[in-house]
C-alpha cells in the first residue's frame, strides 16, 4: 500500500530507523496482503507511533527492534496505565493493543525475534454496544425528506444524496460500499434489481435494490450534468469526481436536524435500520449475514440482542405491572 511510503507519514519521535523502515514494512503488507483499509491503516500507524513515543520516554532511550524485543510485560501495562491516564475509553486501547500485537507478530514472521511481552497481557474488558437504528417511521421519514431537501442546493444532488441515502436504507449497504459503485453497476429502473458490491476485505457479493431506489437512481442519473462512462462513479460530487462520505454525512446531519432525530440517526445507522427492520420482519439470520457482508454470523447475532431490547422497551413502557 503506496499511502505509508511517505517519510511523513512514518514520523515517529523516539524510534530509531530500523523500527521505523519495519512500521513501513508492516503498514504495506497489511495494505497489499491483508487488504485492510486505508482508515484502518491510519490508525494502526498512530498506534503504533504512540506506542513507540511512550516506549521511548518510559525507557529513556530511542526504541530499536533490538530493544522492542527486550520489553517485558510490565512496559506494556505502563503503556495501558497512561492510556487510562490520558481518558482513553476500553474500547481504544483494545484496538491499540491489537494494532501493536500484529506489528510483533509481524516482526516475529520477518525474523526479528521473539516478541514476548504480550503473552501474558489481556485487553481490557470492552462493553459490547448495541447498534442503535432508526425506528421504521423515521427511517422511512429520511428517506423521502431527503427527496425534497431544500438547502438550496441542484436538483440533481438532492435527487444524488435521496438515491445514496435510499441505498443505504433500502440495501443496507456501508456507505464506502454505495460510493463504490460504477455508473455500469446502476441497476435498471421500474423493477426489483440488484447491484454487485465489493466490501470489506474485497469481498463480493449481490445485493437487492428495490424498485423505489432504483428508480431514485436512475431519477439522479438523467439529471446529473456529468458525462460520465461505464467504469465512472456512480455518485459524483458537484465537480464530477467521486463523492465523498463527508457529503452525506452532512446531508444526515440536516435531515436530523429538520426531523428532530436523535444524534445517533447517521448514514451508517440506516444500514443497522434495514438489518434491524429485516429481522423484526422474520428475516432469517443467515440472509440478513449475507445481506450485510458479515464474514460471522456471531457479528450478525447482535442485532438479535437490538430485537429483544426494543421489545423490553414496549414492554416496559406499556405493560400495567412492568
Amino acid at each position: 500500500m503506496s499511502d505509508f511510503d511517505a517519510p511523513a507519514d512514518l514520523l515517529m519521535p523516539g524510534a530509531a530507523a530500523d523500527t521505523v523502515a519495519a512500521v513501513g514494512r508492516w503498514l504495506r503488507y497489511l495494505g497489499t496482503e491483508k487488504r485492510l483499509s486505508p482508515k484502518t491503516l491510519e490508525a494502526y500507524g498512530r498506534d503504533a507511533r504512540v506506542f513507540l513515543g511512550f516506549l521511548s520516554g518510559h525507557l529513556g532511550e530511542t526504541v530499536s527492534l533490538t530493544a522492542l524485543g527486550a520489553i517485558a510485560p510490565r512496559d506494556v501495562r505502563a503503556f495501558m496505565a497512561k492510556r487510562r491516564a490520558d481518558k482513553l475509553d476500553p474500547a481504544s486501547i483494545s484496538r491499540a493493543l491489537a494494532a501493536i500485537r500484529s506489528f510483533t507478530r509481524f516482526l516475529e514472521r520477518d525474523g526479528e525475534g521473539r516478541m514476548a511481552a504480550f503473552a501474558a497481557i489481556r485487553s481490557p474488558k470492552v462493553a459490547r454496544r448495541l447498534p442503535r437504528p432508526l425506528a421504521m417511521p423515521a427511517a422511512r421519514r429520511v428517506a423521502s425528506a431527503a427527496a425534497r431537501d431544500h438547502d438550496d442546493a441542484a436538483p440533481w444532488v438532492i435527487a444524488r444524496d435521496a438515491a445514496v441515502l435510499g441505498l443505504l436504507y433500502g440495501s443496507g449497504l456501508r456507505i464506502s460500499e454505495a460510493l463504490g459503485l460504477k455508473q455500469g453497476d446502476a441497476p435498471p429502473p421500474g423493477a426489483n434489481g440488484q447491484v454487485t458490491v465489493t466490501g470489506k476485505g474485497e469481498k463480493v457479493r449481490q445485493v437487492p435494490v428495490i424498485a423505489k431506489v432504483a428508480d431514485a437512481i436512475a431519477d439522479y442519473r438523467k439529471i446529473c450534468p456529468w458525462s460520465l462512462g461505464a467504469d465512472d462513479p456512480l455518485f459524483v460530487g458537484v465537480k464530477g469526481g467521486p463523492l465523498s462520505p463527508r457529503i452525506i454525512q452532512l446531508t444526515m446531519e440536516r435531515l436530523r436536524g429538520a426531523l428532530g432525530l436523535p444524534d445517533s440517526a447517521t448514514p451508517h445507522a440506516l444500514r443497522h435500520s434495514f438489518a434491524t427492520h429485516l429481522l423484526g420482519r422474520g428475516g432469517d439470520l443467515r440472509s440478513i449475514q449475507e445481506l450485510l457482508g458479515h464474514a460471522s454470523l456471531s457479528t450478525t447475532q447482535i442485532y438479535t440482542e437490538v430485537d429483544t431490547a426494543a421489545l423490553l422497551k414496549v414492554y416496559e413502557s406499556a405493560h400495567p405491572r412492568a
